[in-house]
Order: structure tokens, then C-alpha cells, then sequence
């Protein structure tokens, strides 16, 4: 586990000395703190007609109509700026020819990949925990539930940790940072929108492509629900994703 730790701060270190960090934290927040305001602004709108009308006042839920949306929009944000994060991990060490030096060192295949999973999951827990600040509002001036939303986050941080995993995968398969994130967008994308393609099928076909889809999954976070079934296909997915790392990596090893 020290290994496994110094691994993470190595890369830790290399996050924050360098503008890739600040660069996508920034963008990310500044996104979510567009669509919070937008959907916030929305939703009071919504409350002064409704105010006007009993019946209608009933059906307002500050979780279903801001927080459900708003998570949705994170996810996808996460989709375009967490292939920035992993595109170096190993891109750059096959680069600058550090990888060798790697590859012979004590500290093995798993407890390296570990240690960068480690550090860029780290930068997505802090990612997530700032905009914590913007629910902050809603509970000074309203009454949303607190259970749902804390569902939502957890649903984007396992999402978020599969993310990654693949992207870690493809920062393995070349020493171009531009190639490895590009990859990565691509095959969240298409693990995104497998579910639109289900529409069209039937039958196996058609439980198989909204099982692995991203999207089918995430609905449920997005209600505030936790599901076991969507906890274990996010730790299978990353689980899969690293594996696959560990194999490439491992197979470069003994060349």
C-alpha cells in the first residue's frame, strides 16, 4: 500500500505542477456552476407560477427538477474532461522513456497502475466535492432532500472511477497524450449512447446494449436511487478497465 502511495503522490505532485489539473477543474466548475444557476433559476421561475396555482405547487421537487438534470449535465462534462486527466499516465512515461525504469523497478505492474488510478480518482473526489458548495443554496433557502443528492454524487464518482479506468487503458496503449484522449472520449461515447442503438433491437440483443450502456445505469443516480446492480457494473467496469492495463503493460514488461 506505501508503494501503491507513493505512486499516487508522484503523480499527485505532476497533476498540480502542471496546468492540466486547474485547466479541467476550472472548466468543469464553471459548467456545472452555469447549468446550476441556469436550472436554479428555472426552477424559481417555475415556483413564483406555481405559487398562483395549488395543485400545480404540489408537483414541485427542487431534487427532480434541479438536481436530476443537473447531474446529467455533470455526467456528461465528466465524459469530455476526464480523458484530460488520464491521458498522460502512461502516454508521457513511454515518452520521456521513464516507463523502463518502471518497468525494472521493485514496485510491481499492479501497484503502479494502482497508484495513478489512485491519484487521478483523487482529483475527481476533489472535483466533485467543490461543487458540493453550490447545494449549499438550495438547503439555506428550501428543503431538498438530502439522501438523493448524496446518491447522485456517489453515481458520479463510480461512474467517474470507470471513466478513468479506461482512459488509464488508453493513456497504456501509446506515447501520444492527443491519440490516448481521443480514444478514450470515443469508447465512453459509445458506451454512452448504446442504449439509443437498443431502441431498435429487441429481445437479448436488446438487454444486453442497456446493460452496458453508461447512460441506462446513471438514470437511476441522476432519481436519487441506489442500485446494487449499477454499484457492481461500475467497479466491473473499472475493475476491467485496469485489468486490461495491467495485461498491456505487463506483455511490454517481458518483451
Amino acid at each position: 500500500m506505501k508503494a501503491v502511495w507513493v505512486i499516487a503522490k508522484k503523480e499527485l505532485r505532476a497533476y498540480f505542477t502542471s496546468p492540466i489539473a486547474y485547466v479541467v477543474m476550472t472548466v468543469f466548475l464553471v459548467l456545472v456552476g452555469f447549468f446550476f444557476y441556469s436550472l436554479m433559476w428555472w426552477f424559481n421561475a417555475q415556483s413564483m407560477q406555481a405559487a398562483q396555482n395549488p395543485a400545480y405547487a404540489q408537483q414541485m421537487n427542487i431534487n427532480q427538477m434541479v438536481f436530476g438534470p443537473l447531474f446529467n449535465n455533470m455526467s456528461i462534462i465528466l465524459l469530455l474532461m476526464l480523458p484530460l486527466l488520464t491521458m498522460r499516465l502512461f502516454a508521457e512515461e513511454k515518452k520521456i522513456g521513464t516507463e523502463e525504469l518502471l518497468m525494472t523497478s521493485p514496485i510491481t505492474v499492479g501497484q503502479v497502475i494502482a497508484g495513478k488510478f489512485l491519484a487521478s480518482f483523487l482529483v475527481l473526489a476533489a472535483m466533485l466535492a467543490l461543487t458540493g458548495i453550490l447545494a449549499v443554496f438550495p438547503f439555506l433557502y428550501g428543503n431538498p432532500e438530502l439522501l438523493p443528492i448524496l446518491n447522485g454524487y456517489l453515481g458520479l464518482l463510480l461512474m467517474g472511477g470507470a471513466f478513468l479506468a479506461i482512459g488509464i487503458f488508453f493513456s497504456s496503449l501509446t506515447e501520444n497524450q492527443i491519440v490516448a484522449a481521443i480514444l478514450t472520449f470515443g469508447a465512453l461515447l459509445l458506451f454512452w449512447i448504446l442504449n439509443w442503438a437498443s431502441s431498435s433491437a429487441a429481445g437479448f440483443w436488446k438487454d444486453v446494449l442497456n446493460y452496458v450502456s453508461f447512460f441506462q445505469h446513471f438514470d437511476n443516480a441522476t432519481q436519487g436511487i441506489l442500485d446494487t446492480a449499477d454499484l457492481i457494473y461500475y467497479a466491473s467496469f473499472a475493475f476491467f478497465g485496469l485489468f486490461l492495463t495491467h495485461s498491456v503493460i505487463q506483455s511490454r514488461r517481458w518483451r
